[in-house]
């Protein structure tokens, strides 16, 4: 039940620096691409990458706290749902161009920010 419980509390923290890192995304770049969901992902990609190697690879994370963190917090931050839903609005929108720019620069800018993660963990 505290494993829950720590789960739903990070989940919240994720919810909340998700809901003010887009929201101060999309204030700083506009709103004529989704600019919010994408750094978010791109952020939550490099600490999952971060964190997931310093858990797994340089063993400074216990996995309890790695999964309260990756789980919890990540789980409850990242937006894929909300790229697929931005992605789908703009190509039902006939803004196929800049569909096709989000799933890309969504795909290559996420796994740099992840490989990103990676190397800093590695330089801990």
């Amino acid at each position: 039940m505290l494993r829950l419980l720590i789960l739903g509390t990070a989940g919240a923290a994720g919810t909340i620096a998700r809901y003010l890192l887009g929201g101060w995304a999309h204030q700083l770049f506009g709103a004529a691409f989704p600019y919010g969901t994408l750094v978010v992902n791109i952020s939550g990609c490099l600490i999952a990458g971060f964190l997931g190697t310093l858990s797994e690879e340089r063993f400074l994370i216990s996995p309890q706290i790695r999964t309260s963190l990756l789980i919890g917090f990540l789980g409850a931050f990242t937006t894929f749902s909300s790229f697929a839903y931005e992605t789908w609005a703009l190509f039902r929108e006939g803004e196929l161009l800049m569909a096709g720019l989000n799933v890309v620069v969504s795909f290559a800018a996420c796994f740099v920010g992840l490989i990103a993660g990676v190397f800093l963990a590695r330089l801990v």
